[in-house]
């Protein structure tokens, strides 16, 4: 026979906020399980007793006044802000991390005996891993360059700042711009870029090259061909593991297209998705097989500088996205979908995720999905092979041989597969 908690009851409201703070509590009386008995402020004891009392506060000032709550948080701010004063003159500690904690203590107590107890207790969970994690987020802020904070600021700028002030309404000549969705294109893009920047720098050199151009396959494949490409003509006893690592970005390309393409048009991924597969899996597999025979190559590894969030180039991704949209709109309602393709080709020299992110934001509305699919697939193509050029005409002979025969037979799979798709 099932039996069911009563969540309503006040009872099991006042249990959860007893537990809640004992959850903090752990966590604070650990840290300072070495100090001797009575000189420490709070322990289990005291957080799990505020938790408590914050829920009886709670409870009373829901059958008398809210003014009660009010005047209840503040005698409690009082006297814990008394109790770390009188410990400073025997302990100098300058810290109110314990202050501020014992006071969301008191408020998540409050929040499960007004009815949030999910909310309360997922804040007290996240409360108690910032306050476990001091040191590890201490010596992360001294990691941090200051070009990467200010990279992080204006990611925020433009997501949290801009993106909600635009409008979301189709115009513009063919009804083609939507200032919301290209901005938010925009984000995404950059979003992705930063992630891998971190990703890359986390990862340390111990990771070898393959890791290292992984990720900078989510922020610029192109870049990193072109820089490998000229390190290899200044050490050519590198350039199997410089090849095997301009494979494995360029191959990264292509999971990062589907996942743009995930959340743009789902229908549109899985028309991609073998595609797209077939030609990622020609890139890595040549990869992995050429770092296997030159894996002992490595002496030092690749100095991989780059600004994780550039906004100039966010600003100038945004404008070519905008006048890809408007070119895409004009030559499909001119030429039909022979312009599309046309133009596909064209951005390809230069960017995948330009093409990629106005053909799937198109492909919900007024194209074809397989003409959307098509063109993602020649942009890809398109690109692959002009950073085989570049590769070829910049890098040393010893690479060029192990970068020409995975981009064809890459572009050819994926040819195939999207003629037996047809």
């Amino acid at each position: 026979m099932e039996t069911e908690f009563d969540f309503s009851s006040p009872y099991i409201r006042l249990a959860i906020a007893l537990l809640l703070g004992a959850i903090i509590g752990i966590q604070r009386g650990w840290v300072d399980r070495n100090e001797a008995a009575g000189t420490r402020i709070a322990g289990i004891r005291t957080y799990s007793l505020v938790g408590l009392l914050g829920g009886i506060c709670g409870l009373i000032a829901s059958h008398f006044s809210e003014l009660f709550l009010g005047l209840a948080f503040v005698a409690m701010a009082v006297v814990v802000t008394v109790a770390y004063k009188t410990r400073q003159q025997f302990n100098v500690n300058l810290s109110i991390t314990g202050l501020v904690g014992m006071l969301i203590t008191f408020s998540l107590g409050v929040l499960v005996v007004i009815g949030e107890p999910v909310l309360a207790a997922s804040v007290a969970v996240i409360t108690a891993i910032i306050l476990d994690n001091k040191q590890e987020m201490h010596t992360a802020l001294q990691r941090l360059q200051e070009y990467e904070l200010d990279a992080a600021l204006r990611l925020l700028l433009i997501s949290v700042v801009m993106l909600p002030l635009l409008p979301n309404q189709a115009m513009g000549p063919w009804q083609a711009i939507n200032p919301y969705e290209i901005w938010w294109m925009v984000v995404l893009i950059a979003s992705i870029s930063f992630i891998g920047y971190f990703a890359m720098k986390l990862g340390g050199a111990e990771k070898g090259i393959l890791l290292t151009c992984l990720f900078a396959g989510l922020s610029s494949s192109t870049a990193l061909t072109l820089q490998f490409s000229h390190l290899s003509k200044n050490q050519p006893g590198l350039s199997g593991l410089l090849a095997s690592g301009i494979l494995l970005s360029c191959g990264t390309m292509f999971p990062r297209i589907l996942f743009v393409c995930s959340v743009i048009n789902m229908p549109l991924l899985k028309l991609l998705a073998l595609p797209l597969g077939v030609m990622m899996v020609a890139f890595y597999l040549p990869a992995v097989w050429i770092w296997y025979r030159h894996r002992g190559d490595a002496t030092t590894e690749p100095d991989m500088k780059q600004n994780p969030l550039a906004l100039s180039a966010a600003l100038w991704f945004g404008i070519i996205l905008l006048l890809i949209m408007l070119l895409s709109s004009a030559l499909q309602a001119w030429f039909g979908e022979t312009g599309i393709l046309i133009l596909a080709a064209i951005s390809g020299i230069t960017d995948v995720d330009a093409i990629t992110l106005a053909l799937g934001r198109q492909s919900t509305a007024s194209l074809l999905l397989s003409t959307a699919a098509l063109g993602i697939v020649i942009a890809a193509s398109v690109n692959s092979l002009v950073k085989m050029g570049m590769a070829c005409v910049i890098g040393h002979a010893g690479m060029r041989n192990y970068i020409i025969w995975p981009v064809l037979l890459s572009v050819s799979l994926g040819g195939a597969a999207v003629m037996a798709m047809a």
